[in-house]
């Protein structure tokens, strides 16, 4: 039995998703969240009640029709007529909708076009899901204080410039897209940073499978997003492998192919040969590529190094910025040595991956001190369990 905290992070995204979209505002669906937890914290007590969820969209749906009522300020907002006790699924699956999930119909509302384009994954995010302004601040390379402003400022020009909390018509899709795979790109990468699902964002990785599916479905002649579609496959395709019998997280390099799944292999390569077949190269796809010249050790039973710095080299020119410059150093240093990959690092940057990419290439370069002075700062930046074990060893071993 999972315990409360655990219930209400869960039902965040979905509950914050409906009610945001039928309240058409933001900052009303979180307050009202989290009132609805604060009332559930003394009736659950011991453990949430068989459905959490349900048990949270009605408190929070009475929270934010009382919060409305009580508001003066905004009597020109045209609001629907609140159904009587609405179930979840009646409020949160419309399957007669161009986009029949509210989490995706949500996203495509903050991806508005009205929205600075630096905001709108890092807005869906918090709001849609449940990101918190800490984490945000982490996956956008930033400081808190300036994400936060970030997500206030977008918030407002939703509000401000009366961005409808409606679907999109298909001809609005195309300038929304980059936006939306951003989003289910960073979302994904924050489980995906997290071997072991632990932490905050652990239903990221099944959320964004399943997302990326129905936005492939959605949009069969987009590229980009079948290409997403198969960088997810292929990542969760080597979910079993990724953690030891100790629970520290495995390198790709070092995974028992023998625990990657084959049919979801299979099913991210048909899609990004369906990409690849519209001849329009764009990060998804290359990013996919990467993760397939890995997987290919299956059949070759070696890892095409220099083809994936070539990859990197061409993503560098579409995605310039240091999480594509750190990850083409690890690969130049497997394709061409140590002191390639050192020198291919960007400048010193606060970021774990950066500390842990250093410390190992300065280990494979014989620099024992100085690898283990980066696994140290890295291990400081409190990394997730799995991947905190694996630098625990590695420092373990260095200093030994």
């Amino acid at each position: 039995m999972i315990g409360a905290g655990e219930a209400m992070a869960a039902a965040q995204p979905r509950v914050v998703a409906a009610l945001a979209a039928r309240f058409r505002d933001l900052d009303l669906a979180e307050e009202a969240f989290a009132e609805a937890c604060a009332a559930a914290l003394p009736v659950w007590r011991a453990e949430p009640p068989r459905d959490a969820t349900a048990w949270l969209w009605r408190a929070a749906f009475r929270k934010a029709l009382d919060m409305r009522r009580r508001e003066q300020t905004r009597r020109s907002a045209v609001l629907d007529a609140p159904a009587p006790e609405p179930t979840p699924e009646d409020e949160l699956m419309a399957l007669d909708e161009p986009i029949p999930d509210e989490r995706l119909r949500l996203i495509f509302v903050c991806c508005h076009p009205a929205i600075a384009p630096e905001s709108r994954a890092a807005l869906t995010l918090k709001v849609v899901c449940g990101l918190s302004t800490e984490r945000l601040a982490r996956a956008f390379l930033m400081a808190e204080p300036a994400m936060l402003q970030r997500i206030t400022r977008a918030k407002r020009k939703i509000r401000d410039a009366g961005v409808p909390f409606e679907v999109p018509g298909r001809a609005a899709w195309p300038e929304r897209l980059s936006a939306v795979l951003a989003t289910l790109e960073i979302a994904y990468a924050q489980a995906y940073e997290d071997a072991a699902l632990a932490g905050e964002t652990a239903g990221f990785a099944d959320e964004v499978l399943r997302l990326s599916g129905l936005l492939a479905e959605l949009t069969p002649d987009e590229p980009e997003v079948l290409a997403l579609a198969a960088l997810v496959r292929y990542a969760e395709a080597r979910r079993p492998a990724r953690l030891d019998d100790h629970g520290a997280m495995v390198p790709i390099g070092r995974q028992d192919m023998s625990q990657w799944r084959r049919p979801m292999i299979y099913e991210g390569l048909e899609l990004l040969n369906r990409a690849a077949s519209f001849g329009r190269t764009g990060p998804c796809q290359l990013l996919a590529a990467i993760h397939g010249a890995h997987l290919s050790r299956l059949e070759t039973g070696t890892t095409p190094w220099p083809a994936i710095v070539d990859l990197y080299d061409t993503l560098v020119l579409l995605r310039p910025g240091p999480v594509t410059a750190v990850n083409r150093a690890v690969a130049v240093g497997e394709a061409q040595g140590p002191e390639a990959g050192l020198a291919a690092l960007p400048p010193p940057m606060d970021w774990l991956p950066w500390h842990a990419a250093r410390a190992h290439l300065l280990e494979q370069a014989g620099h024992v001190p100085e690898a283990l002075e980066a696994l140290r700062a890295a291990l400081a930046m409190e990394p997730p369990p799995a991947e905190r074990l694996f630098l625990q060893r590695a420092a373990e071993r260095l200093a030994g």
